[in-house]
């Protein structure tokens, strides 16, 4: 067997109220603390208070304005530094937890963000340690409060990369599926199909092993099945499987690494299209492409059929197949098509070059050619 490590946030809070804790969890971790926060959940008013008036911490609040470009990056070092903080909290989607983390692991350090970041940068390893973050995540989509990673966007190159570093994991991660109770019908589709695909991805991965496989056999059906009661009506019970899946998504991909749509969305992403759409819509075709891929070098496809099996279970047990299945789930549930997520078909080709560059697709299960890759636009942009 190979040697494999799992890396995972040094402590973790999961569970409905849980976030009750965390005044008291954050305190122990300094006096200053960098709040970074969205607007759109009333509680965190109320945890800033309580870090203020019941544990006697001097909070300094910044918030996000969507996912974080560069330039948005370097402004808001410059701010965050000047509060000397101790330690730095997200409370938001996983943009406002990718942004506290960028923060966290860079307050430190005084280089230009853009030598650290994957490739239009250096890819350079962060200096000085990280400062301690803490991450309670408002969605169920990214992982982020478990990942070492923060997605950057870089306007300028059209594409999102990410600044990477072992050390950026959080050190707690605060889940609490009531944090995501009544979000908008069209963000949980979203966000969920983005946990779906990464729980995929991971446990196609070629860099798989036992712990990211138990995680994910243990995650995808009860996800899947999640998404599907969520477009039908709110449902505590499913929110907490999907928060749930979410999070393993997060330990695995940050273990194991995704695939080829991941590779996809960080060039499509960068021309506007939501992240967790763009998965979803490119998912059905890239698991066709990668298992007749695989078959035509003589890889098992077990996992793959198991995947289509999963699909099928809980979308539509009487489809031909999971894929199918899938494609028709997120057409009737008004996903929006390639080209309003940012990919014409005149863009398909360097699209297709840019998703083989991208770290993303290094870990796909089979190596992929830009004809493939195409042939996986042309599926996924083709009528039903």
């Amino acid at each position: 067997m190979s040697i494999f490590g799992l890396t995972t946030p040094r402590q973790m809070l999961f569970g409905r109220d849980c976030r009750q804790q965390a005044a008291q969890h954050v305190a122990a971790l300094g006096r200053r603390v960098l709040l970074v926060r969205g607007r759109s959940v009333a509680w965190v008013d109320t945890f800033a208070a309580d870090l203020r008036d019941r544990e006697g911490v001097a909070v300094t609040e910044v918030f996000s304005a969507g996912e974080p470009t560069l330039d948005f990056l370097r402004e808001g070092l410059i701010h965050a530094r000047q509060s000397a903080p101790d330690c730095v909290v997200a409370i938001g989607g996983g943009a406002t937890l990718d942004y506290g983390k960028a923060l966290a692991a860079l307050i430190r350090s005084q280089d230009d963000p853009v030598v650290h970041l994957e490739v239009v940068g250096e890819g350079r390893p962060i200096g000085p340690d990280p400062l301690p973050f803490v991450a309670l995540p408002t969605t169920s989509g990214t992982g982020a409060e478990a990942t070492r990673n923060a997605v950057i966007t870089v306007p300028e190159a059209a594409i999102k990369v990410s600044l990477r570093d072992a050390r950026m994991v959080p050190q707690l991660a605060i889940v609490d599926p009531a944090l995501t109770d009544g979000a908008p019908r069209g963000l949980t589709l979203a966000t969920g199909l983005d946990a779906i695909t990464q729980l995929i991805e991971s446990y196609l991965s070629n860099r798989a092993n036992p712990v990211t496989d138990a995680l994910c056999q243990g995650a995808i059906p009860p996800a899947i099945a999640a998404l599907a009661r969520l477009m039908q009506g709110e449902d505590p019970a499913a929110r907490d499987a999907l928060a749930r899946g979410s999070f393993l998504s997060g330990i695995a991909l940050a273990n194991v690494g995704l695939g080829i749509v991941h590779g996809l969305a960080a060039v499509i992403g960068g021309h506007g299209g939501a992240h967790g759409a763009i998965c979803g819509r490119l998912l059905p075709a890239a698991l066709e492409i990668n298992r007749q891929a695989a078959r035509d070098i003589g890889m098992d496809t077990a996992r793959f059929d198991q995947v289509d099996n999963w699909l099928k279970a809980a979308l539509d047990p009487q489809a031909t197949s999971g894929t199918r299945a899938l494609r028709r789930f997120i057409d009737d549930m008004g996903l929006e098509d390639l080209a309003a997520l940012g990919c014409p078909a005149d863009r398909f080709a360097e699209t297709a070059e840019g998703a083989l560059r991208a770290s993303s697709t290094k870990a796909n299960p089979v190596t992929l050619s830009a004809a493939q890759v195409i042939d996986l636009l042309d599926r996924t942009a083709a009528p039903a």
